[in-house]
């Protein structure tokens, strides 16, 4: 049952079993979700032509400024988007009017999943950047027909050191991470002799096993400085006139990274003036670091540009993160609709047995609702800049969303609802704006109703190797479909057992018999001897995948580059170094890798029948 707060005193847990609420536990999550207000504004109305005008009438302001009446049904001609409704009484409403339909592909595509961070070159400063992202997309969409590429999160982190390892904890879901620039191509770079410097020690960090962010980005920076304060001379029409139409945000984010550099990156140990966005206090220091704060902003600029250029001929598939950091920029701008001292994660499952605290905390539903759910607008348009896709990771968040009160462990906590329909509505209509397709990443406790309303919208679910039980020819057509993600095994790891090893070298809870059983499928299915390779395996689990009808078959280019680390093991932060791998074969070794070129051919001809006409 939810009460009046929004919360479910009981939930199914993975096991099939019924999970009551500690009394306790409620009281904390309400205390944190609070009584709205008696003078709360008009609810938005989100809706599609042909549902019913409210009170039968209404004038409307559409976004262009015009103005229309419209009475009984919204008419066919309406055109989407965000409107202002006013009604008999005179009051203004949000009218979001979509087509409650996202944009589909018009054919089945292949593509890679990807972590952007390890896929190292031999020009590389010892990370991947987007000019390797670039070298990726091109090549395989050439050479490979590949249509699209899911990466990791690029979105922005604090500008300052250490450099926050995980994608998953953004400072903010609407502005991008400067890290995986290419500092070599950036306009002016050229001749600059510490730009050149930079780079050769920037190719010696490639030796390195692991990731070293934080020296990546003391070189990147101070190359991006010298730039800067070489072209900063000359006028830049492209750059001021893209500052022009970015909007306030853009500079209140460019106010925060410097006020990140002064102060530290977490703003509430900020002195307290300047913890408030819209504060004089920091409209003064707005006046005294003009210059830093617009540097900031090219950053923005150089990075946008890169990561769309990358894209260019090929589908990116953004993910966009379920939560920000407590410390980052959107919590700063946002503070009022996130709540206090809880974070988001996950009950006890088969796979995290212990449950799973993200650190990330939520939104207040109804907050979000008297915001006109604008914050969450800003967040899906953000990562769908490039016009590729969005995968909305742990979509179920849309639904409800697993709170974890502070001092708490993660199996006390609750689940608590959100306006899914209305949310997933938002997604299809920036979808269709942006022609870009909707994935919603629905693994683990998935309750029901959610793959249904998915795929009314159609918006692709995403489906795994190894955690389908049905053979894949019968998975459905409406979805993205893989082996594994970042946070599960690789093909190596799970083959060869040393993932398993890794978990118990770790002291974690590791599911063994869940682990054994994923194993059985794939040797069973792909008919592997015990004693198969690796290679062998890979492919064997990659011709199982070719069996989907799925529009979307994803190759890891983690299991054709033959890791046996995964990029992620949720709770062993510390223990070992996640989102810190790098691919065990640069770009050129993979271009010539036959097992790549194998796994290609073999996706490649499931994923090439007629193309199909586009959905109405």
């Amino acid at each position: 049952m939810t009460d009046a707060w929004g919360i479910d005193d009981r939930f199914l847990d993975a096991g099939g079993t019924v999970r009551s609420i500690a009394p306790e536990v409620l009281e904390a999550v309400r205390d944190r979700i609070g009584t709205p207000p008696d003078d709360r504004p008009p609810r938005p109305l989100v809706t599609r032509p042909g549902e019913p005008v409210p009170d039968g009438h209404a004038y409307l302001v559409l976004e262009d400024g015009s103005t229309r009446e419209v009475a009984d049904f919204f008419p066919a001609d309406l055109p989407y988007g965000y409107h202002a409704m006013i009604g008999p009484a005179g009051r203004a409403r949000r009218l979001i009017l979509g087509p409650g339909r996202a944009h589909l592909p018009d054919r089945r595509m292949r593509g890679w999943a990807a972590q952007v961070y390890a896929m190292r070159s031999e020009r590389s400063w010892g990370m991947g950047d987007l000019e390797d992202l670039r070298r990726l997309a091109r090549w395989s969409s050439r050479e490979l027909g590949a249509g699209f590429v899911l990466v990791n999160p690029v979105q922005a982190v604090s500008p300052t050191i250490p450099q926050q390892a995980s994608p998953y904890y953004p400072a903010s879901r609407r502005f991008l991470n400067p890290l995986y620039l290419a500092v070599e191509h950036v306009p002016g770079a050229a001749g600059v002799v510490e730009v050149e410097r930079a780079a050769q020690a920037g190719r010696a960090l490639n030796a390195d096993p692991h990731l070293d962010r934080d020296e990546v980005w003391r070189l990147k920076l101070a190359a991006l400085e010298r730039i800067w304060a070489i072209r900063r001379r000359d006028p830049c029409p492209d750059f001021e006139a893209w500052t022009r139409t970015s909007g306030p945000s853009l500079q209140q984010f460019a106010t925060w990274c410097v006020l990140s550099e002064e102060f530290g990156p977490g703003w509430r140990s900020w002195p307290v003036p300047l913890r408030t966005p819209m504060s004089s206090a920091v409209t003064t220091f707005a006046h005294g670091h003009a210059d830093r704060i617009e540097f900031y902003c090219w950053l923005q600029w150089l990075t946008q540009r890169q990561l769309k250029d990358a894209s260019q001929g090929i589908a990116l598939i953004q993910d966009m993160p379920i939560g920000v950091d407590p410390g980052g920029f959107d919590a700063w701008a946002w503070p009022e609709l996130l709540a206090e001292n809880v974070s988001v994660g996950a009950p006890p499952d088969e796979f995290n047995t212990k449950g799973q605290d993200w650190g990330l905390p939520p939104f207040v539903p109804w907050r979000l609702v008297d915001a006109a759910y604008q914050p969450f607008i800003e967040t899906v348009r953000a990562s769908m800049t490039t016009g590729g896709g969005l995968r909305v990771d742990h979509v179920m968040g849309l639904f409800r969303l697993w709170w974890v009160p502070g001092g708490a462990s993660p199996a006390d906590g609750a689940y608590v609802r959100y306006p899914a329909e209305d949310l997933l509505d938002i997604v299809a209509l920036e979808s269709w704006r942006a022609r870009a397709l909707a994935v919603g990443e629905d693994l683990g406790t998935v309750e029901p109703g959610v793959r249904e309303a998915m795929a009314d919208r159609g918006i692709l679910s995403y489906r795994l190797l190894w955690f389908e039980s049905d053979e894949p020819a019968s998975w459905p057509e409406q979805a993205m479909a893989a082996v594994t993600t970042h946070d599960l095994p690789t093909v190596a790891g799970l083959w060869t057992g040393s993932d398993l090893r890794e978990q118990r070298q770790l002291g974690m809870d590791p599911n063994e018999e869940g682990t054994a059983e994923m194993r059985d499928r794939l040797a069973t299915g792909a008919s592997l001897a015990d004693d198969a390779s690796v290679e062998e395996a890979v492919a064997g689990a990659y011709g199982l995948l070719a069996r989907t009808p799925s529009l979307l078959l994803t190759v890891a280019l983690d299991d054709v580059a033959g890791a046996a680390d995964r990029p992620n093991i949720p709770g062993a932060d510390g223990g070992r170094p996640n989102w810190s791998i790098p691919l065990p074969a640069d770009l050129t070794e993979l271009e010539h890798r036959s097992l790549l070129h194998e796994v290609a051919d073999q996706v490649r001809t499931a994923a090439d029948p007629p193309e199909r006409p586009a959905p109405a």
